[in-house]
């Protein structure tokens, strides 16, 4: 009988059955859909700094650690798999065109300090010395961040399954769970469109539609979808450097001249299209922050489902009325960038260590 099998292959999952593949673990992991090509193949990759000597909730801790994970992963996926992820510092920049957002970034330039992460007010009219793509525009406010980091989605999502296969993890694209067997406190099988399938234990990582599942088990939730819209210009050659910031929207630049541009929040249930209203959006923001981009090859667009939670945190850990079954989803903007820490503390939990990190914040049936 398989060791762990692992719902969901998006990033979060195959972090998930990576991590404990390498700790010698039988794994199965089982997809509705192909590997990795919902949220985690939709967003950008962007990896803000964390200072580890001053996170204190548990949750700046879980990011903390992946922050730090990352470089690590990066360098041993590309010898374990030949693929380079992308990953690089580039520094970011955090602009305001409105008061409302210079005060945002006020606030965030004060955490900042009080965490001790390195972040630098510039004055507004030297900005565009910075990155000279940028817009003429004086902006109200801007702050450099010399230590944000980014990965290719993509790439990356590329060498966890090429890393699971090489440690033996069982892929099954294509299957998808549909009901459960419970004896007790026991999950005893997993009935799927392939079949039924059986192991010591179980992990539900299917990001925005795990609350479904959950439901199925009788596990209130606080998940739910929010639909991201994304572009993607490609440029003759790489435009800027750093990840440039405005409230909630992003550009990121790639060394080989694409540009990410991102995203929309919407609240519209499991529906993955585009609108033309929201691409509009985002092509006004983008196009006004680096003019150039008016003149780029607008490649395509695509829109992924976050999974946010009522209170912002992800759920990890064990549901309440089984003894061997587990719960890792509700990342929300953040299950790229929180997928490494996440993987080490839930295979911690699956293998009966004690986690690294306190998870009473992140508990399922928290009210």
């Amino acid at each position: 009988m398989t060791d762990v099998l692992v719902i969901g292959g998006g990033v979060v999952g195959l972090s998930i059955a990576y991590e404990l593949a390498r700790s010698d673990a039988d794994v199965q992991l089982i997809d509705r859909g192909d590997l990795g090509r919902e949220a985690s193949w939709a967003g950008a990759g962007i990896l803000p700094p964390v200072n580890a000597a001053t996170a204190l909730h548990p949750y700046d801790q879980l990011r903390a650690l992946s922050f730090a994970l990352h470089a690590q992963w990066a360098a041993r996926l590309q010898d374990e798999t030949g693929i380079d992820n992308g990953y690089r510092r580039c520094g970011a920049l955090y602009v305001a065109r409105t008061a409302g957002e210079a005060a945002a970034l006020r606030g965030m330039y004060l955490t900042f300090r009080e965490e001790q992460v390195a972040i630098e007010q510039v004055a507004p009219g030297v900005v565009s010395e910075l990155e000279p793509a940028l817009t003429t525009e004086r902006f109200r406010a801007a702050y450099d961040v010399p230590e944000e980091c980014q990965l290719r989605n993509p790439r990356y999502l590329r060498a966890l399954i090429a890393a699971c296969q090489r440690y033996g993890v069982a892929l099954s694209p294509q299957v998808a769970a549909e009901d459960f067997v419970v004896r007790g406190d026991r999950l005893e099988g997993v009935r799927t469109s392939g079949g039924m399938l059986q192991a010591k234990r179980y992990c539900l990582a299917s990001g925005a539609w795990t609350e479904q599942l959950l439901r199925r088990l009788e596990i209130p939730s606080g998940i739910f979808p929010i639909r991201g819209q994304m572009l993607l210009y490609r440029c003759p050659q790489q435009v800027f450097t750093r990840v440039l910031n405005e409230g909630n929207r992003y550009l990121v630049a790639r060394e080989d001249g694409y540009v990410l541009a991102g995203s929309t929040e919407e609240e519209v249930g499991f529906d993955t299209r585009t609108t033309a209203v929201g691409l509009a959006e985002l092509r006004a923001f983008a196009e006004a922050l680096v003019p150039s981009l008016a003149s780029a090859t607008l490649e395509k667009s695509w829109a992924g489902l976050r999974p946010a939670t009522f209170d912002g945190l992800p759920y990890l850990g064990r549901i309440p009325t089984l003894c061997n079954a587990f719960v890792a989803a509700g990342h929300f903007r953040s299950g790229l960038y929180l997928s490494p820490g996440t993987a080490v503390l839930m295979s911690q939990l699956l293998r009966d260590e004690p986690p690294t990190i306190d998870l009473a914040p992140f508990r399922i049936g928290r009210g």
